[in-house]
């Protein structure tokens, strides 16, 4: 009888031989414009990285960092499961300071590598992995601060931080760069995103579902009476997200595929694999039975998150090994089945139900699979651990290749 792993694709079928030859070639470049980065945080990282022994390897510094937002999930699970509330007012301090936390270790983690000289390809699959996860956790703790509950709020806020992430790391894998604008999601958003967690916790999430004339005096006009200030928000930040971000990594790809005397457009259908992940999650949740009205948002949620993770390290992976753009994931699966059967009417609240609890844990199993065999992959090629390093002096790093 055949064992439980002849069902999962072998370690080769994931990343090849040849493709992990190619990591020799890994250099790690960015490009960050922020002015806060420049004039304030990077400072900030400076001195906090000091904080740390130089026994800690910079993936833990990572795990521990998520660690931080996936506690804040487990408080509004606990504490405020409708994601509105009101909760008691230190948990919006909890949610707030979770994000900084994950923020602060999440930019120290490169800067331990370099202090320490562990700097590799893994850390950036590990650290970019992280980020594709904790785009879903933190959308669901700032839904939460918001008082968004059960709702289509909530959806937007967890979907626009997966489009933005998608469309950086498309680009990243066609320009080699990791590119942050002036103003960016990890640096300004995330720094709002924080302060918006503390006004919460200081006059309650109430402010946020005022009239949006009230909310927004100058410009509140310019929206239906009907909508409140978090509607207006959430419709500047989709504007901003379209033709600040998306439309800029298109701009940044299109170069890139200029200077290297290839088809921009052939780079176009790259595009469509979110595309159908988020249109199977519209469908889906456009046609619920019980997603809504019995609040499953959460798990659902989480289900999508964990697929969307899946996606995006496969592009990473791909990036990193010079393999071909992936386009297809197995876990985008149930997500596309959910959407046919819900809008087919062939679903019950408990069928439903059922479907999505199945969902997600074949989802979960799946991507940790995937990410525990390909780390095991890194780690036996590159002759590296992947949580822990040899203690050393140390050991000043230059910072990686970057412009101004």
């Amino acid at each position: 009888m055949p064992g439980l792993t002849s069902y999962f694709p072998s370690g080769d079928e994931y990343v090849t031989e040849d493709a992990l030859k190619n990591l020799r070639n890994y250099r790690y470049r960015a490009v960050d414009k922020s002015f806060l980065t420049k004039y304030l945080y990077r400072h900030y990282w400076e001195w906090a990285v000091t904080l740390f022994p130089r026994w800690m390897a910079p993936n833990l510094i990572t795990l521990t960092g998520l660690s931080f937002e996936i506690f804040d999930v487990l408080l509004v699970l606990l504490i405020m499961p409708d994601l509105e509330g009101p909760g008691p007012a230190w948990l919006y301090f909890a949610f707030g300071i979770g994000m900084w936390l994950y923020s602060t270790f999440d930019n120290v983690d490169g800067k331990q590598a370099r202090r320490t000289g562990t700097s590799s390809p893994l850390g950036e699959l590990f650290d970019h992995g992280c980020d594709a996860l904790n785009c879903t956790i933190a959308g669901i703790v700032e839904a939460s601060a918001f008082a968004c509950g059960i709702s289509w709020q909530t959806v937007a806020i967890v979907f626009f931080t997966t489009m933005t992430f998608f469309f950086s790391t498309w680009e990243e894998y066609h320009t080699g760069v990791l590119y942050l604008g002036y103003v960016n999601g990890p640096t300004e958003i995330l720094t709002l995103a924080v302060l918006a967690c503390f006004a919460s916790g200081i006059w309650g999430p109430a402010i946020w579902h005022v009239p949006a004339s009230q909310g927004l005096p100058l410009i509140g006009r310019l929206f239906p009476e009907t909508w409140e200030l978090m509607d207006a928000l959430l419709m500047i930040t989709a504007i901003a997200m379209l033709f600040g971000h998306c439309l800029v990594c298109c701009v940044n790809v299109y170069a890139a595929c200029k200077e290297q005397n290839r088809n921009f457009f052939a780079t176009l259908p790259q595009l469509i694999q979110y595309a159908v992940f988020a249109g199977s999650c519209y469908i889906w949740l456009s046609n619920t039975t019980t997603i809504f009205v019995n609040n499953h948002l959460v798990l659902f949620m989480i289900t999508a998150g964990t697929a969307f993770g899946r996606i995006v390290s496969k592009i990473i992976l791909a990036h990193l090994t010079e393999m071909a753009f992936p386009s297809y994931t197995v876990q985008m699966v149930p997500l596309v089945l959910g959407a046919v059967f819900a809008r087919l009417g062939w679903f019950t609240p408990s069928t439903e139900l059922i479907f999505l609890v199945i969902s997600f844990l074949f989802v979960v199993v799946a991507y940790f699979h995937w990410a525990l065999v390909v780390i095991e992959r890194f780690c036996e090629f590159l002759g590296i651990n992947c949580l822990t390093i040899t203690p050393q002096p140390d050991i000043e790093r230059p910072e990686p290749a970057s412009s101004s």
